[in-house]
């Protein structure tokens, strides 16, 4: 099966996957259609298409990750790609390569396709001016990370059959968190209502300017919310303290039992992972019946499917080849 055979609900027209910042609400939908395609294209988890079939997928990771890597890996291997992992740990980095040359390395092995993960915001764009293969963004220090931002925002269309008109909070660390910013841009071009809402120092003022509202009591809001993606405290992004203890983190910004009573009965529960027991959510929330974790997961070889499928027809269409 080629990608033609999947009917396009609108337009893309893009190289590369850096961000939803810059798509517009028509190409988020393109995305969102064409995962739900594949969804019945792959039902009962024997299909494989060959959407990728004679291309290559290199996974450039030059920063730890479980769910995205393999996500990835298995999304291109289910579209008839060969793939290529690349680890930084062990690679010519440390004999001094750039980060560039390695790029450039890898794609003159006959790579089509690059996914790239890197701590530093804007990697996957300077990488994309530099190679000749589609570049798509796993992930870029504080800035964007697509994938995860579409798979969030598909779950919750799967769960409530629409975006527009509902109420979506993004609660815990707003300022390290590049899951949140793809989740605002996508949201608010697809009409959701999104409140970001953590403790003072972990929500930047300046994020109002994304369209979105802020609040510094989750109790308060939470009454009013269809769907809340909590956010894990990234730990290791952080330099000082932003909170007195995780215990009070907990407290205050953490979903529990009693939070999910005085909750809307229907609510959706999301966590982008690795979620933090006790920390961000109780053990009886994320296995709940209001959590849809495990589905997020499920979903994001759905939508990595469908963003690397729209990529390789760009990449034939650019080539002279048939898409």
């Amino acid at each position: 099966m080629q990608i033609s055979e999947l009917p396009l609900s609108g337009p893309w027209g893009e190289r590369h996957l850096l961000g939803l910042e810059r798509l517009t609400a028509a190409q988020l939908t393109t995305v969102l259609d064409l995962a739900e395609e594949l969804e019945r294209a792959t039902a009962g988890g024997s299909e494989r298409l060959s959407t990728l079939k004679g291309l290559v997928v290199a996974n450039l990771f030059f920063e730890n990750s479980t769910r995205t890597r393999t996500s990835f890996s298995l999304a291109a291997r289910r579209l008839g790609a060969d793939t290529v992992d690349f680890s930084a740990s062990s690679s010519s980095l440390s004999k001094g390569e750039t980060f560039i040359d390695t790029a450039l390395t890898i794609e003159a092995m006959g790579v089509d396709l690059v996914v790239c993960r890197h701590k530093t915001p804007g990697a996957p764009h300077l990488l994309s001016r530099h190679l000749r293969a589609g570049v798509l963004n796993a992930g870029d220090g504080t800035h964007e990370h697509p994938t995860q931002g579409l798979l969030d925002i598909y779950t919750i269309r799967r769960h409530r059959g629409r975006i527009a008109g509902l109420t979506v909070a993004l609660v815990g660390d707003i300022r390290h968190s590049r899951v949140a910013r793809s989740n605002i841009h996508g949201l608010v071009k697809l009409g959701a209502r999104v409140i970001v809402c953590g403790p003072s120092t972990l929500v930047p003022t300046e994020i109002r300017q994304l369209g979105v509202e802020v609040a510094w009591n989750l109790d308060e809001i939470l009454p009013e919310v269809d769907c809340v993606n909590l956010l894990r405290v990234q730990f290791e992004r952080q330099r000082g303290a932003f909170f007195p203890s995780i215990a009070e983190y907990a407290e205050l910004f953490g979903m529990n039992a009693e939070r999910i009573r005085r909750a809307r009965k229907d609510l959706l529960v999301l966590a982008p992972g690795p979620i933090n027991r006790g920390v961000e959510l109780t053990p009886d929330v994320a296995d709940g019946p209001n959590s849809v974790i495990l589905d997020q997961v499920s979903n994001g070889l759905l939508i990595r499917m469908a963003c690397l499928s729209l990529l390789a027809r760009e990449r034939r269409a650019g080539s002279g080849g048939a898409a």
